[in-house]
């Protein structure tokens, strides 16, 4: 509790405001008068029933076949009591859900004392609420009613009555009418060993027991007691109340949690009455806030011994057991919460897994309070934690007409939906093994607009649903499965039997022959593995088509390949040239320079570049002139590598030049120099320009960079001296990339998974052409953020959660009001912290009169960096940044949404990478065929909307790629034919800039995109529009095409879709 009070005053702000959003007013009389008026709407209109209807199956006949009942006929009677039950009775409905429970007590007249053999019960209960739904149908206050299930258990329908009136405090209202059944049955017919269905009994074998039938009636038995007994703990506990619609928040921004096989608002409900009251040792107590309560009760369902042994409601319900009936109740249920009457088991329904994934979420937001900002509000109560987000691997099963589903009937113990889930949780269990740390398995039946006339075959139409939470990227990505040894002959039959043909007997290196599976794949292909091992298993053992599995692991693969593969299968061939150019670096004897080290600067370096560079032909000395079956580029991208050295005579003679110009270039120089050396010593390739000097070799080209010692020294010092300026604004540059890239590098090494979520990353952040707006680095710190600070969830696991938490990230981050911090190594203290958060706060007060030019807009402190000045000082500028979040949200939505939902389009997931072009005032279309990397190209833009303003031939001068002819030339001549680090695109860009520096903001994709989109600058004020018209009134057109013609050869087409507004 202390720890909570600490954080306790900004926690309690926010919870104020939490409050406010989700609770009703009670003490509102409008309110209480409008569901009062409403339930005795209801109540008058069932009590113009008639007595001794005679109702029989006819009225639900598919309902009634589904079950399996017989003998269902009784002579109708009304209700014995019709009272409002539920959260409005606990004053903790949690809104947008603002629905009233009212509990029907059904009378004893119209059940027979054996009625709860075979269903007959749930039969005559639906019959009975088909009676009620036909009366409340012609009353004149009643809008609508439906047919819905009691938590989700299609055997138990309840009626949803919407009122004619409304209330604007309640929107969406309408009242459960649920039936009861008190003193129904004798409890000892339904004790959890009886048989009572007797479809179940094979001939020559002992009942079989049904103990989730059994606890279904024994719930509707003592449904109104149990209320009561929480009704009285609550009663005027205003703190406990709070703390209930707290866990409630928490538990529908986890979804999973209000399954059907987890927890519900009534146990916890339940759960937080017993901890308040002596059976519980009145753990909670009256002197404590909402807040501590949700903790209190979090931490007893996260660690608590009691659930398997048994926890009582109220101590008289602690009856004498024998220990051969508490391991009957073990065996049955997972988990075993008593009722106050100590026969039913509240949590009949609840399965491990189902538990085990309640007490991890708890766990998870207990760190989320404890290690969080603000004492984990966000995390707790803001955070959608869903099944896309929460697992890595996600299987959708369609299993619309499968008939081995209910091939043994709807409802026998449990309903077929469950008894399948658990089918399939069980094989998925034994074929990823220690691959898999958690499996959950779901059939979200959707129960809206249901007839109960029609029984229950359109609950089969839903989908099936599989999270699966993957263990270490070293256990899940392995190749080899090894099963029992030989000499194991019965489990290795088993194994055979489960396995089938992909079992095989293997002798591994220490001498061991044992069955084994081998999944076979080439390395950047592993993340497919549990892919491949779930789909063999489920088409093995189900009667399941291919096309009826979708397994979400593989389907945003395409947006990385080059080509027919993944281009990061070249890396190791550039660690290996990268390696040799680094020894001869510091093997050099004839140059004034002494290397103490080399650093690589490019990303593909740390596995975080999109397309990583193949070895090309043209850059090896070794393969010039051999002739190539594909297509080459005559572009070459260049890898930057930073050399850090001291010189030998100028460093201690005090002639080292001050000025920045002659410093850079001095390096210049001691580059060419180093390029002359590797020539002549290591006969390596070199090409030079006034500012660059590039080496190739083994097909890559290395762009060298010096950072010299004395800068370096003068750079280690600024960190702590803010009055030393004589560093020059490349050597800085140059510090910082280094540091940046040895930390990614090391952050890279600690979660395999992180580089290809970045790579995702920037490929959609270009697709969408925002290249000009997040750098790179900028995206791989947001990423890390998602490694370094996972709650509520654990690291990502996939690179399609990470990418989906990465939209989530950007579209729900506080960006105006709360800086990012990423602290890869824990470099930083609290104070560091605190020193950026101070920051932070005076870069927004600086701008408090003009929110719209904040500098940075996107706040993101390292420990290299903590003014953000590195990365996103200037862009992206708050207008960029508000397009970018409102894109990530709008594709996240569809990301969620592709992997939860059928897809009829083919290509649905080929849409998070096409950006809507209607979105800018004019549109650039460029020649593919003149795009340095064509292949990179995802779609070829067109546009068929505005303008059509230019059109413009391709250029028959620059050929991006080696054209056939070429290929028989010399060496030499194809040598010259190389273009390091051109690229067409952004020249085109720059020539843009310079010639219209104030007309239109420049959008495009640096990966390889064929479109450039333009919106329109806006004047900064009145004043300054009236000034810019006077000196120049341009026709957009003119512009437009002026553009044209500079782009010539390479500018497609031009459309204009909306032209400028000038202030009158």
């Amino acid at each position: 509790m202390e720890g909570y009070g600490a954080k306790s005053e900004s926690m309690e702000l926010k919870l104020k405001e939490l409050f406010k959003e989700v609770q009703l007013n009670y003490d509102s009389i409008t309110l209480t008068n409008f569901i009062d008026e409403t339930v005795s709407a209801i109540r008058d209109a069932i009590d113009t029933i008639p007595e001794d209807i005679k109702v029989g199956a006819d009225i639900a006949p598919g309902f009634v076949r589904d079950v399996g009942a017989d003998k269902v006929e009784f002579t109708f009677k009304k209700p014995n009591s019709i009272e409002i039950g539920g959260s409005y009775s606990t004053r903790s409905i949690a809104k947008p859900c603002t629905d009233v429970d009212v509990f029907v007590r059904m009378p004893k007249e119209c059940f027979h004392e054996k009625d709860y053999l075979n269903h007959r019960y749930h039969a005559k209960r639906c019959l009975y609420l088909c009676v009620i739904k036909k009366y409340l149908s012609t009353s004149a206050g009643i809008k609508s009613i439906e047919w819905s299930t009691f938590l989700n258990e299609a055997r138990k329908p309840v009626l949803v009555v919407y009122p004619v009136q409304e209330l604007g405090e309640l929107p969406g209202f309408f009242v459960r009418l649920i039936p009861t059944a008190p003193s129904m049955f004798n409890t000892l017919k339904l004790n959890l060993t009886r048989n009572n269905v007797r479809s179940l009994n094979q001939e020559k074998s002992a009942p079989q027991a049904t103990p989730k039938y059994n606890g279904s009636i024994l719930e509707d038995m003592f449904l109104e007691e149990n209320m009561e007994f929480v009704r009285n703990v609550f009663f005027g506990w205003k703190e406990l109340a709070e703390a209930l619609i707290l866990i409630k928040v928490w538990a529908r921004h986890r979804g999973f949690i209000y399954a059907h096989d987890c927890f519900n608002g009534f146990l916890f409900s339940a759960v937080m009455s017993y901890l308040a009251t002596d059976s519980g040792g009145k753990r909670i107590n009256k002197s404590m806030k909402a807040m501590q309560i949700f903790r209190v009760t979090l931490d007893f369902i996260a660690t608590s011994k009691l659930w398997e042994k048994g926890i009582p409601l109220q101590p008289q319900a602690q009856r004498s057991m024998l220990k051969e009936e508490r391991m009957q109740y073990q065996q049955s249920f997972s988990i075993l919460l008593f009722d106050s009457s100590g026969h039913h088991n509240l949590a009949f329904r609840i399965t491990r897994s189902g538990f085990l994934e309640l007490q991890e979420e708890a766990t998870l937001t207990l760190n989320c309070i404890n290690k969080c900002s603000d004492g984990g509000f966000e995390e707790a109560f803001m955070t959608k934690v869903d099944l896309p987000a929460k697992y890595d691997h996600h299987i959708r099963m369609n299993l619309k007409g499968n008939k081995e589903v209910s091939s043994s009937g709807f409802c026998l113990d449990n309903e077929c939906w469950r008894m399948y889930e658990e089918k399939v949780r069980c094989l998925l269990d034994q074929g990823l093994g220690d691959r898999a740390k958690f499996i959950r398995v779901n059939w979200c039946r959707s129960s809206s607009h249901w007839n109960v006339e029609e029984g229950f075959s359109k609950f089969a139409s839903d989908l099936l649903l599989v999270g699966i939470l993957a263990s270490s990227p070293e256990t899940s990505f392995r190749l080899v499965d090894v099963g029992p040894s030989a000499d194991k002959k019965d489990e290795a039959v088993k194994y055979r039997n489960f396995w089938g043909e992909k079992a095989e007997l293997r002798r591994f290196k220490d001498g061991t022959i044992a069955e084994s599976t081998l999944w076979e794949c080439e390395q950047w292909e592993r993340h497919v593995i549990i892919k491949r091992i779930t789909e063999y298993v489920l088409l093995r053992h189900l009667h399941l088509s291919k096309e009826n599995i979708v397994h979400a692991a593989d389907q945003l693969d395409f947006s990385l390949f080059h080509g027919a593969g993944d281009p990061i299968s070249f890396s190791g061939g550039l660690f290996v040239a990268f390696a040799t150019l680094s020894k001869q670096l510091r093997s050099l004897k004839d140059i004034p320079l002494m290397v103490s080290s080399v650093q690589p600067l490019d990303s593909a370096f740390r596995f975080t570049s999109v397309f990583p560079p193949e070895p090309h032909p043209l850059a090896d000395v070794k393969i010039v002139g051999r002739k190539s079956q594909k297509v080459t580029s005559t572009c070459v991208q260049p890898l930057e590598v930073m050399i850090q050295a001291r010189h030998l005579i100028l460093e201690g003679s005090g002639n080292w030049p001050m000025d920045d110009v002659a410093v850079e270039k001095t390096k210049s120089a001691f580059l060419l120099k180093i390029g002359e050396s590797l020539q002549k010593s290591c006969g390596v390739a070199c090409t030079a320009s006034e500012e660059d000097v590039d080496v190739l070799m083994s097909g890559y080209a290395f762009r060298l960079k010096i950072l010299h010692e004395r800068g370096l020294g003068m750079l280690k010092k600024q960190v702590g001296n803010n009055r030393i300026k004589r560093i020059t604004s490349k050597d800085k540059e140059l510090f910082i990339r280094g540091q940046h890239s040895s930390m990614i590098n090391g952050l890279q090494g600690r979660y395999p998974i992180y580089g290809p979520v970045v790579r995702l990353a920037k490929r959609w952040i270009a697709s969408h052409l925002f290249s000009t707006s997040l750098g790179d680095e900028a995206v791989e710190l947001l990423v890390a953020h998602l490694f370094l600070k996972p709650l509520p969830f654990y690291a990502p696991g996939s690179r399609i959660t990470g990418f989906l938490r990465f939209l989530r990230l950007l579209s729900n981050f506080d960006w105006t009001f709360s800086p990012m911090i990423i602290d890869i190594n824990s470099d930083l203290t609290e104070k560091d912290e605190k020193e950026i958060t101070e920051k932070f706060l005076l870069s927004r007060k600086s701008f408090e009169g003009n929110v719209q030019h904040v500098e940075p807009a996107m706040y993101l402190a390292t420990a290299y960096d903590t003014a953000s000045e590195a990365w996103t000082l200037a862009s992206p500028n708050t207008v960029e940044l508000r397009r970018i979040m409102a894109y990530s949200r709008s594709s996240a939505d569809f990301l969620t949404n592709l992997i939860l939902q059928d897809q009829i389009e083919s290509h649905g997931w080929e849409r998070l990478f096409r950006t809507p072009l209607n979105n800018y005032d004019a549109i650039i279309l460029l020649h593919n065929d003149k795009l340095p990397f064509p292949r990179r190209l995802l779609f070829r833009s067109e546009i068929n909307q505005g303008r059509h303003i230019a059109q413009g031939d391709s250029s028959k001068e620059f050929h991006p790629c080696i054209l056939s002819g070429d290929k028989c030339r010399g060496s030499e001549e194809m040598k010259n034919k190389l273009m390091v680090g051109f690229d067409p695109l952004r020249c085109f860009l720059e020539d843009l800039k310079r010639e219209f520096p104030n007309k239109f903001k420049l959008w495009y994709d640096s990966l390889g995109g064929d479109t450039i989109g333009l919106t329109w600058v806006k004047p900064s004020s009145k004043k300054r529009a009236r000034e810019e018209e006077s000196e120049d009134i341009q026709n957009p057109i003119d512009v437009l095409r002026s553009a044209g013609e500079l782009g010539k050869g390479f500018m497609r087409s031009i459309y204009l879709l909306k032209s400028p507004r000038h202030n009158s």
